[in-house]
This record gives structure tokens, C-alpha cells and sequence, in this order.
């Protein structure tokens, strides 16, 4: 796997389509609320997440999900503004992002698009 900070080393390496901090909503037995996470939309599609910006590169992604064929759309049933849904076709998890303006909120539809719809 190559990532972002590799790419002095491999040049010739995309660099990710959108990155950057989203709230991912948490839903554990536990914890309820929204995380701040930092998201790598890759161009092979997939999606991957980390605790920290400084994580990405030097640490494992906290999860790594495949977009293509998921669903993704702007949500409004949880009566907060710019959060959007992405349901991947595989597993039976349902993941809610919450941006900080609606123009990242755009930014990253447009982009998880590209990934669902290669």
C-alpha cells in the first residue's frame, strides 16, 4: 500500500481524490456522538480513515471501506446540517458523515460519486 506521504518516493502514485476531517457519526454499545476522523478517499475507490491527520502514512487506517456500488446521499433525518450517508454494498453498516460547511459536504459527495460509479 502506498500513501500520501510516500509520494516523493513513488511519483508516479495518485494522490487521493478528497481527504480531509469529516465527524463520523458513532453508534457503538458505548459511545454515541460524532468523532472527529481523518478520511482518504483513494482512487482505487476505496475509503480510508485514521484518528489523527498525522496518522495517515505511519499507522493502519481505523477502517478501509470499498465505495463502488455503495450509496451515498445528503441525510436530513438526524436534524443536523451537512451530514451525508454512504452504505456500502458489502456489510451491513450504514456510515453518517457530518462536514463543516455545505461546500466540503459538496466536495466529498462529488468525489464518494466518482468512487461508487467508476
Amino acid at each position: 500500500m502506498v500513501v500520501g506521504s510516500d509520494i516523493s518516493r513513488y511519483p508516479n502514485t495518485p494522490r487521493p481524490t478528497c481527504r480531509g476531517y469529516l465527524h463520523k457519526r458513532t453508534q457503538s454499545a458505548i459511545l454515541k456522538g460524532w468523532r472527529k476522523r481523518w478520511f482518504v478517499l483513494k482512487h482505487n475507490g476505496y475509503l480510508y480513515y485514521y484518528k489523527h491527520k498525522k496518522d495517515e502514512g505511519k499507522y493502519r487506517p481505523l477502517e478501509v471501506t470499498k465505495l463502488e456500488g455503495a450509496e451515498i446521499g445528503v441525510d436530513t433525518s438526524l436534524g443536523k446540517p451537512f451530514v451525508f450517508k454512504c452504505i456500502p454494498q458489502i456489510g451491513n453498516r450504514i456510515f453518517y458523515f457530518c462536514a463543516t460547511s455545505n461546500q466540503e459536504m459538496k466536495r466529498w459527495l462529488e468525489a464518494m460519486d466518482k468512487a461508487v460509479h467508476p
